[in-house]
């Protein structure tokens, strides 16, 4: 059953189940007919031998939650086999097809989504559901990753958002640039794959490479006259699954500094590139700027809130060292006036020295929120985009 399973990477609206109606029925979605089949074989053939699994998490702005553990924010890391794991992600143990969809229900309830110009509910993230197959000594046997892709956005049909709508499409685009970079680069036989690109990219590495995988894409398109450019976009993206071969690859990665280097120099002069901005020169230079800043600004972001977090956690043991300089000293009449003022110096200085780098991040950060919708404003400018 190993060399039959494929996991499916979708940008299937539908993947979780039908959306003809007010609430979305799981039972028949994607996720729900690849259940059934699963629990055929497992039942089946294979009777008393597996265990199935699942996990289910999702990648909102680089990041990773997870939809069966309230949406706590997970870690992904790389373990002494170059294997990428998500740290601490939560396995639910399935019995049936109904196990499945209550998992799904569950996960999707609390996914992230927000409204677009495109659509009143749209996902905002990449929402990635996984099958495990497990032996009596739990030993992994197979796994179907099933992965609902959020769709990329122009910069002129976001520009008008407000900011974190602006940040989600910048980093929903930047995900599935480093997806299709990965595909061109398996489909050449390149060396190279550039799987480090982006969160997304590290967590499906295995789904591209590893021993007996195998990749389906489902491209959803409209047959609107209104969406053909969007439509023309999905399939040229889709179709570069067609260039990958079933050979083994030889995979040669770079290390994360050279591949931040290597995304953000592209030059991206491809020969099918599909074109995510028209009008002048002016405006497709200012819509790149946009989507720069925007992945700076995302960067900084995580710096600051770094800096913060380690900030309180050091400031409770310090603040426990001033108390017990404190105490030391009022119990003493005659205490060693040197020793005490060099012990409370250390503490204000390492005190002093944690503000001052917090607060330099912070002024980068309120420098690049500032560029940022200084460069939206002006992208929004009638006479702009007139001229």
């Amino acid at each position: 059953m190993k060399n039959r399973i494929k996991q499916k990477k979708s940008i299937f609206k539908t993947m979780g189940g039908d959306f003809s109606q007010k609430n979305v029925d799981c039972s028949k979605g994607i996720y729900a007919l690849t259940a059934r089949d699963v629990f055929k074989q497992v039942n089946g053939k294979f009777k008393g031998q597996l265990e199935v699994f699942c996990t289910f998490f999702e990648i909102y702005c680089g990041k990773v939650y997870d939809l069966l553990n309230n949406k706590k924010k997970l870690r992904v890391l790389e373990d002494h086999k170059n294997q990428v794991q998500v740290v601490d992600l939560r396995e639910q143990i399935l019995t049936s097809v109904e196990d499945v969809l209550s998992c799904i229900q569950y996960g999707m309830n609390i996914r992230t989504s927000g409204t677009t110009s495109a659509n009143a509910h749209s996902s905002r993230s990449h929402a990635v559901f996984q099958i495990i197959l497990r032996n009596k000594t739990k030993k992994e046997h197979g796994k179907i990753s099933l992965i609902d892709l959020a769709g990329s956005e122009r910069g002129k049909d976001t520009s008008s958002s407000d900011r974190i709508t602006r940040m989600e499409g910048a980093e929903i685009n930047k995900s599935l640039l480093a997806l299709k970079e990965c595909i061109r680069a398996l489909g050449r036989r390149d060396a190279h794959v550039p799987f480090r690109g982006s969160t997304l990219t590290k967590v499906l590495r295995d789904s591209f490479i590893g021993e007996h995988s195998k990749v389906c894409m489902i491209a959803m398109i409209s047959p609107g006259n209104s969406d053909v450019e969007h439509t023309l976009n999905t399939l040229r993206y889709a179709d570069r699954v067609k260039e990958l071969g079933t050979d083994e690859v030889n995979v040669k990665e770079n290390t994360e500094e050279e591949e931040e280097y290597r995304m953000k120099y592209s030059d991206g002069n491809e020969e099918d590139e599909e074109e995510e901005y028209d009008g002048e020169d002016d405006v497709s230079h200012a819509m790149n700027d946009l989507q720069e800043t925007l992945a700076e600004l995302q960067d900084m972001e995580e710096q600051v809130l770094e800096s913060h977090g380690d900030l309180i956690r050091d400031n409770h043991k310090w603040t426990n060292e001033y108390e017990r300089i404190y105490e030391e000293t009022i119990k003493v009449v005659d205490y060693d006036r040197e020793e005490y003022a060099t012990r409370l110096d250390n503490v204000i200085n390492h005190n002093m020295n944690m503000l001052i780098n917090l607060q330099k991040k912070l002024a980068i950060f309120k420098e690049g929120l500032l560029k940022e919708e200084k460069i939206s404003k002006t992208i929004q400018n009638p006479k702009f985009r007139k001229n």
